[in-house]
C-alpha cells in the first residue's frame, strides 16, 4: 500500500505511482488508435458511416456510471470491513496482553503466549497472501515450534486454539478466578471472528459475472464512442476519447484492485506495517525487545 503525504492541486496532476495509470496504458493507447481511425475514416467502418451521434451516448453514460458507482461502494465495502477487522486484531492483542500481564502470574507463560499471538497474526498475514511463513514462524515461535505449526493446514486457527490451551492449563486455572479467564477467553473470541471475517472476505470475492458484464460494457462503450463524437468534435476526437477512456477504465481498474484489499497491489491494505504494528505493541507491554517499525511504502521506494 502507498502512503502519501497530502498533494497539492498541480502536483496531483502529476501523480504516477500509486495511481492505475501504468497499468492501463495500453488501453489507452489502444482506445487513441481506435479514436483517429475514426477521425481519418470520418466515422466510417469499410466505407459504411456508423450512424451514431451524441444523444446515446449521453443516456447510455449515465446509465454505466451508475453501474461503476456500484461496483466501486461494492468494492469499497470489502476494502473497509477488511480495515475494520484488522482494527479488531489490534485491540484485542493489545487488551489481551494487558489482561494476561494483570492476572496470570508467570512472566515466561506469559511471554510465551504473547509471541503466540503476534505469530497468529503473521499466519493470518501470509495465509490471506498466500506466502510463505516460515521465517516470521522461526523468528517468532522457535523452529521446533514452527515446524509444528508450518505442517498446519489452518495454521491461524491452531495458534489461536495454542493460544486457548496454554492459558486452561491448570497451573493457570489455579492462580486465576474463572472471571479473569472469561475475559481472556472473551479476547480470543473477537480475534476468532475477526480470523473469519477475513476468510469469508478473501474466499468470496465479488461474483464474476459482475466483472465481466462491467468490463464488456466499459469497452464497448469506449470503441463506439469516437464514431458518435467525430462529427461534432473532429480532430479533437482522440483526445477527448482517450481522456473519457482514462476515466471509465481507471474506475473499474481501483474497483478490482480494492475488492482485494490482502493483495499486495499499491492500494490494497499495508498488512506488513499492520503486522509490525501489532508486534511491537505485544512485545513492548511484555517488556521485550521491539523491531523496528515497517512504514507503508512511500512513492519514491516503488520500482
Amino acid at each position: 500500500m502507498i502512503v502519501r503525504p497530502r498533494e497539492n492541486w498541480f502536483r496531483l496532476l502529476f501523480v504516477w505511482n500509486g495511481s492505475v495509470l501504468s497499468s492501463i496504458i495500453p488501453q489507452l493507447c489502444f482506445m487513441a488508435v481506435v479514436s483517429t481511425l475514426a477521425v481519418f475514416t470520418h466515422g466510417r467502418v469499410f466505407g459504411e458511416k456508423i450512424p451514431l451521434n451524441t444523444a446515446p451516448f449521453t443516456l447510455f453514460g449515465v446509465a454505466l456510471a451508475i453501474f461503476l458507482a456500484f461496483r466501486n461502494n461494492a468494492s469499497y465495502e470489502r476494502f473497509n470491513e477488511a480495515r475494520h477487522l484488522w482494527g479488531v486484531f489490534l485491540i484485542a492483542s493489545r487488551t489481551l496482553t494487558s489482561q494476561m500481564l494483570c492476572y496470570i502470574p508467570e512472566r515466561a507463560d506469559t511471554l510465551r503466549i504473547a509471541q503466540l499471538i503476534v505469530g497468529f497474526i503473521y499466519a493470518l498475514k501470509h495465509e490471506l497472501r498466500g506466502t510463505d511463513p516460515t521465517v516470521d514462524f522461526q523468528r517468532l515461535l522457535g523452529r521446533e515450534q514452527a515446524e509444528i505449526v508450518g505442517g498446519q493446514i489452518y495454521q491461524p486457527m491452531y495458534i489461536l486454539n495454542e493460544i486457548r490451551r496454554e492459558l486452561s492449563l491448570p497451573k493457570h486455572r489455579l492462580h486465576t478466578p474463572d472471571t479473569k479467564l472469561w475475559m481472556l477467553d472473551a479476547q480470543i473470541d473477537e480475534l476468532g471472528k475477526a480470523l473469519g471475517g477475513c476468510e469469508r472476505i478473501a474466499a468470496t470475492p465479488i461474483p464474476f459475472a459482475y466483472n465481466v458484464l462491467l468490463h464488456r460494457t466499459v469497452y464497448a462503450y469506449c470503441v463506439l464512442l469516437p464514431f458518435g463524437l467525430v462529427d461534432s468534435t473532429e480532430f479533437f476526437t482522440p483526445l477527448l476519447c482517450v481522456f473519457i477512456a482514462y476515466t471509465l477504465i481507471a474506475l473499474e481498474a481501483i474497483a478490482s484492485e480494492v475488492a482485494d484489499p490482502f493483495s499486495v497491489a499499491p492500494n490494497a491494505l499495508a498488512l506488513d506495517a499492520m503486522s509490525r504494528n501489532i508486534e511491537r505493541s505485544v512485545l513492548e507491554l511484555c517488556g521485550g525487545p521491539v523491531p523496528d517499525p515497517v512504514s507503508p511504502v512511500r512513492p519514491y521506494q516503488l520500482t
